[in-house]
């Protein structure tokens, strides 16, 4: 019961890692299309 305890924790951590690694590149992804957005934005009122 212990190693399995162990496994699931273990399994836990990594697959939170993996979903913080998923969330920072969403955030990359909206980040460079938010700054792609503004840049439309401002040659489109010059």
């Amino acid at each position: 019961m212990g190693n399995s305890l162990h496994n699931k924790i273990y399994l836990g951590r990594r697959t939170v890692a993996l979903n913080t690694k998923r969330v920072q590149a969403m955030i990359c992804i909206a980040a460079f299309a938010s700054i792609g957005l503004v840049w439309l934005l401002i040659r489109a009122f010059q």
